[in-house]
């Protein structure tokens, strides 16, 4: 029980921020609910720090 109330938390806590940023590096900001799998998480965080890689080179 308590562990699916942490997993919920720690979801809505890394969904709401993802709904703002991702716009920003040219992602839709639904992407976002791929936060609720922690793999998900990682793959976003990647593609974001690749983009701004791409950004900064211009």
């Amino acid at each position: 029980m308590y562990g699916v109330l942490w997993w919920v938390l720690i979801a809505a806590a890394s969904i709401i921020p993802m709904f703002k940023l991702l716009p920003h590096f040219g992602f839709h900001k639904y992407y976002a609910v791929f936060c609720i799998l922690p793999v998900g998480t990682i793959i976003l965080l990647w593609l974001m720090a690749m983009k701004l890689q791409e950004m900064e080179q211009r």
